[in-house]
């Protein structure tokens, strides 16, 4: 018998999926923040150049570092709320079940493995620029190349704690624990409300 999703306590594992959630929105609705930040970044820049002739190697890095910690960081983020590209030509004509098995077959044969993939080969490249505390090869340039890079072994972590919050969920759902997967009703009115909060929205009515 299935697990109502009102009644009742949680099974552990989902408890622990909850939680790991956690991490990954927090995350994301932190660093959604930059995507502002790079926009004002970006205007102090030109206005030193075009207004008062002056420029800084540092600022105009600090807006890529920014790209690059929105980028990286926020793909977990941007995954959990099913914000990636995806051809959906069967998948939603599938069932609850059937989304499930895909998204369970999906996480572990394609997300886990490239997950790991980049893990372990961008291992070596950021132990070696931590090594020599790599800075930026332009004079007046930000220090903390040897951070920027770090973010290559941070991105899959992120992204392999998101695959394992799937096959907890997929997994508990299949299993039969309704409250492991949302209603697709209430999981469209949960990514409305997260992209009414966010820094990035902008007023489309006329």
């Amino acid at each position: 018998m299935n697990q109502d999703s009102s009644s009742g306590p949680k099974p552990g594992l989902l408890r622990v999926a909850e939680h790991l959630e956690w991490i990954n929105h927090s995350i994301g609705a932190l660093v959604a923040w930059l995507a502002l930040a790079m926009v004002l970044m970006t205007f102090v820049v030109v206005v030193l150049r075009y207004v008062f002739d002056s420029g800084s190697i540092a600022l105009q890095e600090s807006v890529t570092y920014m790209y690059a910690i929105l980028f990286m960081l926020g793909a977990a983020y941007t995954l959990q709320q099913d914000g990636h590209v995806r051809v959906d030509i069967l998948y939603q004509r599938f069932s609850r079940r059937g989304r499930a098995w895909v998204n369970l077959l999906g996480t572990l044969f394609l997300l886990v493995p490239v997950s790991v993939f980049l893990l372990l080969s961008s291992w070596g490249y950021v132990a070696d620029s931590w090594a020599v505390k790599e800075g930026s090869r332009e004079a007046g340039g930000l220090p903390g190349v040897w951070l920027l890079k770090t973010l290559l072994l941070v991105m899959p972590a992120l992204m392999l704690v998101q695959g394992l919050i799937w096959v907890l969920r997929n997994g508990l759902f299949l299993a039969g624990v309704d409250a492991a997967l949302a209603d697709p009703d209430e999981d469209s009115a949960r990514v409305a409300d997260s992209a009414a909060a966010s820094p990035l929205k902008t007023n489309t009515d006329g």
